[in-house]
Order: structure tokens, then sequence, then C-alpha cells
């Protein structure tokens, strides 16, 4: 199968006169989706980003970025390698067991010094968008060979599922259409469709549950996804003890490193209750 079916949406439990009742269950856990899900869902968002490049004035392009060290260009030229990162996969022989997405994107921090020579290698080259779309129709191509299957492919970072690779991409192109909007003050930002949003949202919130495994904190980001994590005591019904609860752009900037939990939760962009609601020593996940 593509995918494992995700957890209902609400759970049963069984009373003391055998009457069976349904109640809304918060938590969702090992959430997957079918490759063709995903795929649009990064293809959505890359359009989005690829036409708002197209649209901006050329001496933009030049602007330092919010990222240090990079330019417009450069983040720009980030988006060509997001591309040809899926345009290069192949399918991994069949003894390579696959990472999870917590453990493929756990490598970028090793990798962190190579992904910013590519990038910038990139940014000297020829215009960025060009580039973008000849790297996206080999991304498509790729993607087509696949057919309907979800095969474990190996990727820059290791083997991993090509569903699994594509929700990587909706964290990239999340993430850095956050980072391109906030580069370029005055321009309307680019803005994700919410399938994109939501699978990269989701995806980062399994990443925190796997890395800071437990029940003791419900993390919230609605409307999108909640997980629960942190090692402690655990709720059992009510309202959980200790909640996080912040805005999807948030939690992305949080997750990536962009923004710092203590300035996150003083601006009010996070709520926060309980002693052991502290994501902090968690974060960043990127």
């Amino acid at each position: 199968m593509w995918f494992a079916h995700l957890i209902a949406a609400v759970q049963s439990i069984r009373c003391a006169n055998g009457d069976q009742v349904r109640i809304p269950c918060r938590v969702v856990a090992t959430r997957r989706v079918e490759p063709g899900t995903a795929w649009a869902a990064y293809q959505a968002g890359h359009l989005v980003v690829r036409d708002w490049l197209a649209a901006l004035p050329n001496d933009v392009m030049a602007l330092p970025s919010v990222l240090p060290g990079w330019t417009v260009r450069h983040l720009a030229a980030h988006m060509a390698l997001v591309a040809n990162s899926v345009a290069r996969l192949e399918e991994a022989p069949r003894a390579e067991r696959p990472l999870s997405i917590a453990q493929y994107v756990a490598r970028y921090a090793e990798a962190a010094e190579s992904i910013d020579q590519d990038t910038r290698a990139q940014g000297k080259k020829e215009a960025p968008l060009p580039v973008i779309d000849e790297r996206w129709a080999a991304a498509a191509a790729a993607v087509r060979g696949f057919g309907q299957r979800d095969p474990v492919v190996g990727a820059g970072r290791g083997p991993i599922r090509l569903s699994d690779f594509l929700v990587t991409r909706c964290i990239e192109i999340a993430v850095h259409a956050d980072d391109l909007g906030r580069s370029v003050p005055g321009i309307e930002r680019p803005v994700p469709p919410a399938e994109t949003e939501r699978l990269a949202v989701r995806a980062l919130l399994d990443v925190l549950a796997e890395g800071a495994p437990g029940r003791s904190v419900e993390v919230r980001v609605p409307p999108y996804a909640a997980v629960q994590c942190i090692a402690g005591p655990r709720h059992s019904r009510g309202t959980p003890g200790n909640v996080v609860e912040t805005d999807p752009t948030t939690w992305l900037r949080l997750a990536a490193g962009r923004t710092a939990w203590p300035a996150a939760v003083e601006a009010g962009h996070v709520n926060a209750s309980g002693e052991r609601a502290d994501l902090g020593p968690h974060l960043p996940l990127l």
C-alpha cells in the first residue's frame, strides 16, 4: 500500500453498560500520505514560489535575505536545488531500510556546510528562474517514472520512502517561502497553498514527537494537527495539564530555527501552559 491509514478522527470506547461511544480524538499518529498527494502539495507550493520569483524586480535578487550570508538570489537558487533533489531520485536496492522523516531531516545538520556551498555555487550561475524551470521539468519526469508505486529511493541524506521524501520537499517550500517573503519587505509575500503548509506542519510535529517521545505535553497547531510528546505524567481525560499552542507560521519558524522559543513566547506567538510546556530544549528540529 502507498500509505498507512490515518488514525480515525474519532475513537471508540465501551461504557460499563456495553454501549459504544465515539469521542473526538485530538492526536493523530504515524501519519503517511500517498506519493501523489505529497507531489501535488509540493507542486502547488513550488508554483506559488516560482511565480512570485518571476514577478520580482531584477534588482531585488541582490538584496540580503533573512538567512545570514544568503541573498534573495541564493534563496531562489536553493529552490532549484530542491527541485533537482527530486530529479535525481533513483529506486534504492531492496535491502535498503528507509529512514523516517525525522531520521532524514536529522541529517541536515551534518550536511549544512555542503548545502550552503552548493547553494552559493548555484547562485553564481545563470539567472535562477530558467534553472528552476529546467530542474522542475526533470523532477516531474522523475516522479512520473515511479508510476503508482511508493518505493524506497536513494535521496541526498539516505534511503527514504518516495512519499516521505516528497513531504520533506513540502517542508522546504513552506519554510523558504516564508524566508523569501520576509526578505523582500514591501512586496506581498508568497503564500503556499493550505495543503502544502498542512503537510509541512504535520510532518514537523511528528518529527518533534519522534525526537521527544512521551505524552505529557500536547502541542497544537490549529487548524492542522496536534501531537503529544515529552516524557512525564500523561493525562487520561479532559484538558491536558501541559499545552503548547501556536499558529502554523510560528511553528514552521520554530522548527526551522528561524525563531527562538523564548522570543516566540515573549511575543505572544506561542501560548504555553503547564510546568512541562517548554519546547525550548527540543528545538529547532532542522
